[in-house]
Order: structure tokens, then C-alpha cells, then sequence
């Protein structure tokens, strides 16, 4: 029978593996200790792991490697740049430098400190919706499970719900007329089984054929819950805010619809556009009427003030008159 395994053999297989893990380069983006969440220990908000808080620039207390994760070096004896023999250095005495591309604290350790820069996973971290990277939000980064674009959390599930709708309004293979048997979740295009594949290039067998015009491995469109653009048709009514809301409902469509060139009873037809050039030509023949009205008055007005004018000047002959009368 074999030998049962202890407690320390189960530990360190344990361990073994896990560093595996770590050391392999095909882990997911959230699993990474530079996308590890953290929560500020004053103004508790959570985000990304940082060296600075996000919110109030504030420096934690333990603060978590980027490449390794750990939050106390317990090496007395390694690769540490900074040397502490038989001591365990954490906070601010564990780390080493800032990763430019997370934003987050780097151990002493010389590997780490050599290698995190070619190999941070948040290089070119920026979010297809938003154009946003590292230093413009305070959230995590994660990957769109379809088209493997970076997306920052907020958008992240906005997006995979709309990520496998193609931009053309049918399963056709965009070189002809067949029916597309392989998809792109980046170009949103669907290519046929001749036109997937370029020629003078020497496919695998067993592997996913690549996009012939991005690169980006191609997926099988029946195994996709892919869907075409559609567009909605209808009737669009005018809001309740608009400039001139129609008191009728018939009447609140637009002038595209069929409400505008409706052909009524009896063979008269309505036009809003001529209603509307009617009504304004009567509010001009209105505000005509208006202003000569007001030149009617206003002749009729200085008629009055001639007359008065003439009756105070014969008023005024006739005493001069009578004066000259009682002087002779």
C-alpha cells in the first residue's frame, strides 16, 4: 500500500503547484496581484491595487507586490536588493519601486524588480468603450471573454452584451454571397470557408484559423450566440417638450410618416406642410390688416391736430383785428 501522505507533504505539493501558477504567463488578468482589489483604510473605498489611493492619495499599511503578491518578505537569506537577515520586512520597508503601467508597489526582490516591467499584464491597459487606462480610473481592468479587448469596470458587462453582434445585416461571408461559417469578434464579420483562409499561409491542423484581416483567432458561428444589426422602424411621435405639440395624436407624427400625406374623405387630401403655409400666410394678411389700420390713425390724427392748428390761428387775426379797430 502506499504511504499516506502528511500534512507537510500535502503543504508543500500544495505550494508547489501554486507557484506554478504564478510563474506561468497564461493566467487571467483578474487573478493578477497588480488587478488584486483593495480597499483605502481611510476613506474605505474600494479599487485596484495602488501604491497611492485613488481618492485621497493616502499609502497603506501593507502594501501587496505586483508581480508576487505577497505583503511580507520572509526571506532571510534571497534575492532581496535590500538585505534583512533575521527579521521579516513588511510595508514600506518590503517595497522597492512603482510600476508605471499598474500603478502599484514592487517588492525588493531582485527578480521582481527585473522582470514585472516587461511582463505587467496592464502595459497597454485601456478600455475599448471609454478610451480610459490606469491613471484616468480608479477600478479594475478585466477582459472581454469574446473579443479579448481590455474594459474597465464599468463598462465590462455593457459591453459583452452587445460584444457578439455583427455590423452587417446578415450571416454573409463579406467576399460573396455564402453563408459565413466563421466569425470574428473583433472585425464583427462573418467569412465563408474559402475566404478564412489566406493563401501562401500554412495553417496548423487542430488550430483556430486567425482572421485574415486582424489576426484575431476565428470561432465557429454556429457554436456563437451571434446576432445581426437590426434597425427599428416606426412611427416617432413628438415629445411633450417640443416647440409646437399637436393637441391630436393623429397629427403628432413626423413628416415622414404617412400621417402627413394622408388622403382624406371624398378625395381631399391633407398636407400638414400646406395647413402650415396657409396658416402663416394668414397671420401675415393679419398683421397687414393691423398696420394699416395703425396708418389710419395716425393720418386721422394729424388731420385733427391741422384743424386745431388752424382754428387757434383765425382765433388769433380775429383779436388782432378788433385791436386795431379800438385804436383808430
Amino acid at each position: 500500500m502506499p504511504k499516506k501522505k502528511t500534512g507537510a507533504r500535502k503543504k508543500a505539493e500544495k505550494q508547489r503547484t501554486r507557484q506554478k501558477d504564478i510563474r506561468s504567463s497564461d493566467r487571467e488578468i483578474t487573478e493578477c496581484p497588480g488587478n488584486f482589489v483593495m480597499e483605502c483604510e481611510k476613506c474605505e473605498r474600494i479599487q485596484k491595487n495602488r501604491a497611492f489611493c485613488y481618492f485621497c492619495n493616502s499609502i497603506q499599511k501593507l502594501p501587496a507586490c505586483a508581480q508576487c503578491g505577497k505583503q511580507k518578505c520572509m526571506m532571510k537569506s534571497g534575492d532581496c536588493v535590500i538585505k534583512h537577515p533575521g527579521m521579516y520586512a513588511t510595508g514600506m520597508a518590503m517595497v522597492g519601486a512603482i510600476c508605471d503601467h499598474c500603478e502599484a508597489w514592487v517588492c525588493h526582490g531582485k527578480k521582481c524588480l527585473t522582470t514585472h516591467a516587461c511582463l505587467c499584464p496592464l502595459i497597454d491597459a485601456s478600455c475599448l468603450e471609454c478610451h480610459r487606462g490606469v491613471w484616468s480610473q480608479g477600478g479594475r481592468f478585466f477582459k472581454c471573454s469574446f473579443c479579448m479587448n481590455f474594459l474597465c469596470e464599468d463598462d465590462q458587462f455593457e459591453h459583452q452584451a452587445k460584444c457578439q453582434i455583427l455590423e452587417s445585416e446578415s450571416y454573409k461571408c463579406g467576399s460573396c454571397n455564402k453563408l459565413g461559417q466563421y466569425s470574428c469578434l473583433r472585425c464583427k464579420i462573418c467569412f465563408c470557408d474559402d475566404h478564412v483562409r489566406r493563401k501562401g499561409h500554412k495553417y496548423v491542423r487542430g488550430q483556430a484559423i486567425s482572421c485574415p484581416k486582424c489576426g484575431f483567432e476565428t470561432k465557429e458561428t454556429k457554436d456563437l450566440s451571434m446576432s445581426t444589426r437590426t434597425t427599428d422602424y416606426g412611427r416617432h411621435k413628438y415629445n411633450e417638450e417640443d416647440e409646437e405639440p399637436y393637441e391630436d395624436d393623429y397629427y403628432s407624427y413626423d413628416s415622414r410618416s404617412a400621417a402627413s400625406n394622408f388622403s382624406g374623405f371624398g378625395g381631399v387630401s391633407y398636407n400638414k406642410n400646406e395647413e402650415e403655409s396657409n396658416d402663416d400666410s394668414e397671420e401675415g394678411s393679419n398683421d397687414d390688416d393691423d398696420d394699416d389700420e395703425d396708418d389710419d390713425d395716425d393720418d386721422d390724427d394729424e388731420d385733427d391736430d391741422e384743424d386745431e392748428n388752424n382754428e387757434s390761428e383765425n382765433e388769433l387775426t380775429d383779436k388782432l383785428v378788433n385791436l386795431k379797430i379800438d385804436g383808430n
